[in-house]
Formats: C-alpha cells, sequence, structure tokens
C-alpha cells in the first residue's frame, strides 16, 4: 500500500483511474508477451532447420570443390578461379513485430557465365560456383535469424518484467491503497452520520425541554 496518500475523495479517483490505466497498460504488455514468444519459437524452429540445410550446402559445396581439384589438379583449378567473375552484395532492410526491429537479409548476384570454356574442364566447378553461391544466401538468411532471435529474446525479457512488475507490485499496491482509502472514506462517512445523529436528537431534547 501507498504511504502519505491522504484519505480524500479526490485521492481515491486519482488511484482509481491509475488503477484503471496499469491494468490496461498489463493486458496489453501480456498480449505482447505472449505474441513476442510465439513469433520466437517459430524463429527458433526456423533458425535449427535453416542451420541443417546450411551444414549440408556447405559440406556439398566443399565436396565438389574437392572433386574439382582431383579432376583437374589444383593448380589448373587455381588458375581457372581467376577467370570467375561472380559480385554478390548483401541487402539489408528492417521489419518490425510488435516495434521490435528486425533484419531482413537479401544475396543478389551478378556476373554471367560461362566465364571459361568447358573444353577440359570438370563439371564439378560449375557444380561447386551454385553450392557456393546457395551457401552463402543461405548464410545470409541464417545471420537473419539468429540476429532475429537475439533481439526478440531480449524484448521479451524487458516485457517479462514489465508485465511481472504491474503483475506483483503495481497493480496489488494500487489495489490496496483504494481499499484502504475507500474504508477510510467509508469510516468518516459513518462517524459523521452518527455525529449528524447527535446534534439532531441534542437539537431535539432542547426543542423539548427549552
Amino acid at each position: 500500500m501507498r504511504k502519505n496518500v491522504a484519505p480524500t475523495k479526490t485521492n481515491l479517483i486519482s488511484l482509481k483511474n491509475e488503477l484503471k490505466f496499469a491494468s490496461l497498460g498489463y493486458e496489453l504488455l501480456d498480449q505482447k508477451r505472449n505474441i513476442l514468444v510465439m513469433e520466437l519459437l517459430n524463429l527458433v524452429d526456423e533458425a535449427v532447420d535453416f542451420q541443417e540445410r546450411a551444414d549440408k550446402v556447405l559440406v556439398t559445396a566443399y565436396s565438389s570443390l574437392e572433386n574439382a581439384a582431383l579432376d583437374m589438379g589444383k593448380r589448373e583449378l587455381l588458375s581457372l578461379s581467376s577467370a570467375i567473375r561472380v559480385e554478390s552484395e548483401v541487402n539489408l532492410s528492417q521489419r518490425k513485430i510488435m516495434g521490435v526491429p528486425l533484419p531482413v537479409v537479401q544475396t543478389e548476384y551478378s556476373g554471367q557465365a560461362p566465364w571459361f570454356s568447358p573444353t577440359g574442364t570438370s563439371c564439378y566447378v560449375d557444380r561447386a560456383i551454385d553450392d557456393f553461391r546457395q551457401a552463402l544466401e543461405m548464410t545470409g538468411k541464417l545471420a537473419e535469424l539468429k540476429i532475429s532471435i537475439m533481439r526478440l529474446a531480449r524484448e521479451v525479457k524487458k516485457t517479462i518484467r514489465k508485465v511481472n512488475a504491474l503483475e506483483k507490485i503495481a497493480i496489488p499496491e494500487l489495489r490496496e491503497t483504494v481499499a484502504h482509502i475507500q474504508n477510510r472514506l467509508e469510516e468518516n462517512e459513518r462517524d459523521m452520520l452518527i455525529l449528524m445523529k447527535r446534534v439532531k436528537s441534542r437539537l431535539e431534547s432542547k426543542r423539548m425541554n427549552p
């Protein structure tokens, strides 16, 4: 209960309004918490799936590169790699969930094949290029998911603290103070009523016995 609050009707009205506002804030924050938790769990599931897929793509890409080196030799493969011109660009934007900014990562490529003659070139070279491009795209998406998870987790933690503060401290304190003031005002009204009855009784008694 709040201390040093005078038991007046003005304070009672003010505290009731404050309690109403705190209860509304609690409901909104509780809804926000539930939405954020659901979104966080969805992103965690998606990140686990993407992590597995990205690992598989990287393993496949390095396997294709090793096979190309076995077919052509490391020197020829290194010489051939200097002819490949694939430019990559990572574009960052953002989306918001309940006011929380989350990154959106998009990977774009420029440069058109063929960069070399297929004669004397291992088929694994083209396969390795495609695999590494796919791996880069998935790595960008994975980074997007992990950063989003960290930001949502921080916001969930802050929201839970606010919800708990309202639910366990602010709202009970306001309710107790409102109840206390109401009881005091009712007591004052009863005391005033008794006093008025006594005054009325005494006045009537004097009137009957001048």
